[in-house]
């Protein structure tokens, strides 16, 4: 029986840092969801499918199979059997999984896909709805978040490492507006699950964060 774990959060709470962590730790698939919207926005990509044709998307989802697996300790996303690691990476394909991800459609297919891969194989899913909607007897459910002030100022610093010139004020603001977005949205929305366990990264570093949600799972499902 495998065993599933879902993460749901806001925007820039370390959700996808802390879950490839806890399943490296754990040996579960960490479930990339995000590379999934992709892996399809590649496929409309590639097929010439425009993104404002809601028919011709709908139609193409139908034929799409997206996975995910392991290699050499790799994550492999695979699009009909092919490895589409090195194709989804870049600004074109972000633009249309960003464009596509609204239409209901391709979440259903994706979700379908998602819970499929959850059935056979012991996973950690982060998102948005993962608890609420992919997963929703997902045996540990965590909601992790922390202050828009404190995601800001991780932003920031991550900007800054980069050379990318940004005011943090402005990087707060955009990440209160995507929480009220994110909460407020008509498919599927950010919600906290009743039975999900609330962890406040705030003034945790990311060791200690990894280690509580290792802590819980572990008792949870006693260790198995």
């Amino acid at each position: 029986m495998s065993v599933n774990i879902a993460i749901d959060g806001p925007a820039g709470a370390g959700k996808s840092t802390i879950a490839k962590m806890v399943a490296k730790k754990l040996g579960y698939v960490y479930v990339d969801t995000g590379a999934m919207y992709r892996a399809m926005a590649y496929y409309f990509l590639t097929n010439q499918i425009d993104s404002t044709d809601r028919e011709a998307i709908e139609k193409a989802v139908e034929t799409v199979d997206v996975t995910i697996q392991y290699e050499n300790g790799q994550q492999v996303v695979l699009l009909n059997g092919e490895n589409v690691n090195d194709k989804i990476r870049n600004e074109e394909v972000g633009n249309m999984a960003s464009a596509t991800s609204v239409y209901p459609n391709v979440r259903k297919k994706l979700v379908a896909l998602q819970q499929k891969l959850a059935q056979s194989t012991d996973v950690i899913m982060d998102g948005r709805d993962i608890g609420s909607v992919v997963l929703p007897n997902a045996d540990v459910k965590f909601y992790l978040t922390a202050s828009s002030s404190v995601r800001a100022q991780r932003r920031f610093a991550e900007l800054q490492e980069k050379g990318v010139a940004c005011d943090l004020d402005q990087i707060e603001k955009d990440i209160i507006d995507r929480d009220e977005r994110d909460m407020n949205r008509e498919v599927s929305p950010l919600t906290i699950c009743e039975d999900a366990v609330l962890v406040d990264s705030s003034y945790m570093t990311i060791d200690e964060v990894v280690a509580e949600l290792i802590r819980i799972v572990e008792e949870k499902t006693n260790g198995n």
